[in-house]
């Protein structure tokens, strides 16, 4: 009997994931207007690390050393990841952002090749091939037509940052507790996103209800966010993830298109692309 789309839990929960992020781009861009990067992330972390260690309480005192040291590099990487997009969110279009930050969709694969020593089989290869183009149909291509400006770098390199924190994610939560890693993650993300800022030379943003608001609202998505990805990546290896993942420009294009906006045709393409790069993957992950 053929394999549903969506197998399992994990799966389902990646899937739900990546509707949250479909919506976080125009929110941040929105919020940039009116704050710094590191001050807006520092903020975000700060609120979705509370809400988490508010919620996990009682496991906390249980943390072993693995989970501090491995919620530590996760968090690293978070806060390298997206600091830079937020940073390139602030002289750039959402949707070239999120054209630009999909360039970790092929990274992840070599990745993995490079540091898990895992090769991925030719379906997930020709799935990916399949999703990539489709995710730039759907943010429209243009990333690049205008020239690769601060914004368009900072974004780029965030897109590294994202591809090694899948990896990471791959690697370090096998054996964890999902929650307690998260909770580590997540407040070293705001320390450094706090650490950075007399560095950067960006000071605290005058109060304004859109960045509070903004702020706790993706704060709490990010609290949800990171618990899902740390337990739902201790049974799903990287590539599969990734190509979930590349769900999240159509989940993009659904919003906007309640907000009134209508997609293009070579958008709908670009849905086809990426749902049959999903579908490919998947008979992939039946063959192993």
């Amino acid at each position: 009997m053929p394999k549903v789309l969506f197998s399992s839990a994990q799966e389902w929960a990646l899937c739900g994931v990546t509707a949250l992020w479909g919506g976080t781009f125009l929110l941040v861009r929105m919020a940039m207007q009116e704050s710094g990067p590191l001050w807006f992330v520092g903020l975000r972390f700060s609120c979705a690390a509370l809400i988490l260690v508010c919620l996990s309480f009682p496991i906390l005192r249980d943390i072993t050393k693995r989970e501090l040291v491995g919620g530590a590099v996760l968090g690293a990487a978070i806060f390298a990841g997206f600091a830079l997009q937020t940073a390139g969110l602030a002289t750039i279009t959402a949707s070239a952002s999120a054209f630009i930050t999909a360039f970790y969709v092929p990274l992840v694969p070599f990745f993995e090749c490079l540091f898990m020593k895992h090769r991925p089989g030719p379906l997930a290869w020709t799935g990916m091939a399949l999703a990539f183009p489709g995710v730039i149909l759907l943010t429209g291509g243009d990333g690049f037509m205008t020239g690769l400006g601060m914004g368009e770098g900072l974004t780029l390199l965030c897109a590294i940052a994202f591809a090694g924190e899948i990896i990471l994610t791959g690697i370090i939560v096998p054996g964890t507790n999902p929650r307690r890693i998260a909770t580590v993650e997540l407040a070293v993300g705001a320390l450094l996103s706090f650490a950075f800022m007399p560095l950067s030379g960006e000071v605290p943003a005058p109060f304004s209800w859109l960045v509070v608001g903004s702020a706790c609202g993706l704060g709490l998505a990010s609290a949800c966010i990171q618990s899902i990805i740390a337990w739902a990546q201790k049974d799903i290896p990287p590539t599969r993830a990734t190509i979930i993942y590349t769900g999240e420009p159509v989940w993009a294009g659904l919003m906007g298109y309640m907000a009134g906006e209508r997609l293009p045709l070579s958008a709908l393409a670009g849905c086809v692309l990426v749902v049959t790069g999903i579908l490919v993957s998947n008979r992939d992950g039946q063959k192993t």
